[in-house]
Parts: structure tokens; sequence; C-alpha cells
């Protein structure tokens, strides 16, 4: 593998970007917010959009959420996407941004669609954060652990 990032970890630059790794247990406060943990605040000082993501709520830096969208647009151009992902995806998204103690309000539907409650996880995906339901995190975690095995064995470590 050679020693450049793959264009969505690219920052706008051209240079290396962040990589989120850790997991962190919080907890929801009555308006449905959550504090970023101190290792990502810094990701996520400016606008961060709010996504679901299968069973989740996905934290994205804003401009790697623009570039996910611009490669969206373009296979639909391409003929190779469809507009209604697009269309589902713009309308199920938040554009956010971390208030001055670094907490994010997840809307109420993102917390319904997630089935997040009081206790969540909120983990590093790579090229974004994560917020889990507690319980469905911990029922996740098996499985993790068996494709980080497999990803050492396939390629002899990262």
């Amino acid at each position: 593998m050679s020693g450049a990032l793959p264009r969505a970890l690219e920052n706008e630059k051209g240079g290396e970007a962040m990589i989120l790794v850790g997991t962190h247990e919080h907890t929801l406060d009555d308006k449905g917010r959550f504090v970023l943990p101190a290792d990502y605040r810094s990701h996520f000082a400016g606008e961060a959009y709010l996504a679901p993501k299968d069973s989740c709520v996905a934290l994205w830096p804003a401009e790697r959420f623009e570039q996910r969208v611009e490669r969206l647009i373009e296979e639909v151009r391409n003929g190779e996407g469809d507009g209604e992902e697009l269309d589902a995806l713009g309308a199920s998204s938040k554009l956010v941004r971390p208030d001055s103690q670094g907490r994010v309000t997840i809307p109420e539907k993102l917390r319904s669609s997630a089935s997040l409650e009081r206790e969540v996880v909120v983990c590093g995906a790579i090229d974004r954060i994560e917020i889990w339901n507690a319980a469905a995190w911990a029922d996740r975690v098996p499985g993790l652990d068996r494709k980080v095995a497999e990803v050492f064995r396939r390629g002899g470590g990262i």
C-alpha cells in the first residue's frame, strides 16, 4: 500500500487529513445533546452534518460530507446513481454547529431513527463519528472484533 491516502481521506488542500478513531460512552441530555469527546472537537469546530446511517447517527465534518455529496451527484450525472438517494440524504440530514461547550443536538427524528436513548456510544469511524444506542453497540462489538482480526490476518496488519 502506498503512502497516499484515498481521496475521501484527503483534506481540501490535498494533504493528509484526520482519521477519527476511539470509542466513548456518553449520555444524551434532556435536549438530545451529547458532548463531543475532547479528541474529536478540533475536527468539528465549525459546521458538521448529522445523517442517519444504518442503525446509528453519523456526524460528518462538513468537508467530508460535502465530498461524499459531490461524488453522489457525479454518480447521478453519470447514470450510476439514483437522484432519489440524494433527495433522501438531503431531507434526512441536518447541518449543525457544536456549541461553545462542544455539545451537538441530535434532532428527535434522527434520535428515533437510531433508537437513541439516554445512554449512547460515540465512536470513530475513520472519516466520521457515529452515535449508537449503547445496547445496540454492545450487541455489535463481537462482530467488529472479528472483522478487525480479519483485517490484520488478511493484510498482515494495516
